[in-house]
């Protein structure tokens, strides 16, 4: 692959984006930007908006408003689309009748690529043995590493992954981090999709984290691992939950406790005094980063979002 100088890559750009789908607005006035020679991960829970994103910046959706570029242009502006940006969103977007050495020459050729590439980036995933294989066979973490050869296939100044790790065993996590990391260390372009902070915490150097279409948060890891949280209870849950809420505090429901954030163990206990209501369970704890995160993106039971913090959390780099 190409050698070049960090810092010296393709800067994408998100500036005021917004989608709706009729009365659903999918993602709303987001803007944020995506620097060369590093991972940055974007982060979200399951209908946050961020595939909706992906597709804007690909031309696959029409933003309502707003502008996404790549190197300063829209991708339909691209003179050489596959050398400037490499995207892997559907891991079954295969067909399932045809080898993986195959599906990638027709794309190869009509890209004016070498098929010698072809092989090239089947060795470098792992699939070498496999390329004849025909895709139908394949494990999904064999599917996850076709749809990253497709994104290499035009050794792209730009990566643009979406859930990359998904179906992918520990072995293959890990390879797949290094290898990312290793293409930012090129001075490449690599945006990472994923619901899961957990996923991708020791890969990506950048985060931004959107909630319903909406930033919540923009820089390093290490500026999320700050604050403390309240671990707090009671019998009658709804109540506190209300005597909480009105005293300023976030509010997140788990298992064994009624979680705070905003607020003091003090504050939260006067509160709940003020509201009459017996505690069972008050403590001060160290927020983790995966704590954070859910407090951002106001998470429910379900993994989805509940919720949205208004405005942007952001850290200098």
């Amino acid at each position: 692959m190409r050698t070049r100088t960090i810092g010296s890559g393709t800067t994408l750009q998100f500036t005021n984006l917004s989608k709706s789908f009729g009365t659903v607005r999918a993602v709303s006035d987001l803007s944020f930007t995506v620097e060369p020679g590093r991972v940055t991960g974007f982060l979200g829970p399951n209908g946050a908006g961020k595939t909706t994103t992906l597709r804007m910046l690909l031309g696959l959706v029409n933003p309502t408003s707003g502008v996404a570029t790549i190197g300063g242009r829209r991708y339909s502006e691209l003179e050489k689309p596959l050398a400037t940006v490499g995207t892997a969103l559907e891991a079954s977007d295969f067909h399932p009748g045809r080898s993986a050495r195959n599906h990638l020459r027709v794309y190869a050729a009509a890209a004016g690529i070498a098929p010698a590439r072809v092989d090239e980036v089947l060795g470098i995933v792992g699939l070498a043995e496999y390329a004849d294989r025909r895709v139908g066979g394949y494990s999904l973490g064999m599917r996850q590493r076709l749809g990253l050869a497709f994104a290499l296939l035009g050794d792209p100044d730009v990566l643009v992954l979406d859930e990359p790790t998904n179906g992918l065993d520990p072995e293959g996590i890990r390879w797949m981090r290094g290898f990312l990391q290793s293409l930012a260390a090129e001075g490449r372009t690599v945006l990472v999709s994923s619901h899961l902070l957990a996923e991708v915490q020791q890969t990506v150097d950048w985060v931004v984290i959107i909630s319903r279409g909406r930033s919540v948060y923009e820089g390093s890891l290490d500026g999320l691992e700050t604050g403390q949280v309240v671990r707090i209870d009671s019998s009658d849950r709804a109540a506190l939950t209300n005597a909480l809420s009105s005293a300023g505090a976030q509010v997140r429901p788990t298992d064994d406790a009624l979680l705070a954030t905003g607020i003091t163990a003090g504050e939260a206990g006067a509160a709940a005094l003020a509201a009459g209501v017996p505690l069972s369970l008050l403590i001060t704890e160290s927020v983790g980063l995966e704590e954070v995160f859910l407090q951002l993106v106001g998470s429910d039971a379900d993994g989805t979002a509940a919720g949205t913090t208004e405005g942007i959390a952001r850290v200098s780099a």
